[in-house]
């Protein structure tokens, strides 16, 4: 699918490289094919999704982007760089957010950041203003000298996504960064999501598999179904091509035949990501 690149649209084309660009990405494990050949591109400065049940590939498709797992096949760069041939340039231009907890429990929420600070090189004499900030920014400087495992779920997610945009990467990447929370806490991480695209210009590549999530947040999608993409456009467009008044979980029926199943506290939220990621 080739379209203009828009941040309406939320999908690449244009005459200039793209934030995300993938073609024929495909990875194998054995006789399995996990991600079958992805191509797509996402334009700078906006908020794509990948949705999809759980066992879809949208997890396995992020590992490849952020240099974890090296594609069977294909090719896919990220922010100008090929994350084959070059994942140190990749890296160091990427924020990520995986299921797992990547947050101390046992250290405060300025201590975390403090280690994500040295961990991505930012200058030392910047980095108690870009905690400052990255506090200020996701609302948690009431508790940046409490320790996470007496946050909520949704605060460590908040202090997560931090982490990962202390360095200014181009691109973000959050693999369900709403998974486990309630509505309340999944909204809250919406507008930081919002919020750290408009006033950066980052570009965000999130999965998901609320459709709530995915039509509320993005400006373009890709369904996945058994490592494929069956169907992909912005939300309005995609719902408009299923017929009148459909919502996008009739969207997501119509092209993969398939019902998506939906799947506190700091131990809680380990919990549920725990089983997530069992699950795949």
């Amino acid at each position: 699918m080739s379209v203009p690149q828009s941040t309406d649209v939320g999908l690449g084309g244009g005459a200039q490289p793209d934030a995300i660009e993938l073609e024929g990405l495909t990875r194998r494990f054995g006789s399995l094919t996990a991600v079958d050949h992805v191509t797509l591109s996402v334009a700078h400065g906006v908020v794509f999704g990948l949705v999809g049940p759980n066992g879809a590939g949208k997890t396995t498709a992020l590992k490849m982007l952020t240099t974890l797992l090296p594609p069977s096949e294909g090719t896919a760069r990220v922010a100008g760089f090929d994350v084959t041939r070059r994942p140190r340039e990749v890296r160091r231009r990427i924020g990520y957010v995986p299921q797992l907890l990547s947050a101390d429990g046992g250290l405060t929420g300025f201590e975390n950041l403090m280690v994500f600070a040295r961990l991505y090189e930012v200058p030392r004499s910047e980095r108690k203003e870009r905690i400052r900030d990255a506090l200020a920014t996701m609302g948690l400087e009431g508790s940046a000298d409490t320790p996470v495992k007496r946050y909520s779920g949704g605060m460590i997610r908040r202090l997560e996504i931090a982490q990962a945009f202390l360095h200014r990467p181009a691109v973000l990447f959050l693999d369900e960064p709403t998974v486990g929370l309630d509505p309340v806490a999944r909204r809250g991480v919406w507008e930081d999501i919002r919020r750290l695209r408009e006033r950066y210009g980052t570009t965000v590549l999130l999965t998901t598999h609320y459709l709530e999530e995915a039509d509320e947040l993005c400006d373009g999608l890709a369904i996945l179904h058994l490592g494929r993409v069956v169907a992909m456009g912005p939300p309005a467009e995609l719902k408009a091509q299923t017929g009148e008044g459909a919502t996008l979980e009739d969207a997501f029926v119509h092209f993969t035949g398939n019902v998506i199943e939906t799947g506190g506290t700091y131990r809680d939220a380990a919990r549920t990501r725990r089983t997530v990621r069992r699950l795949g």
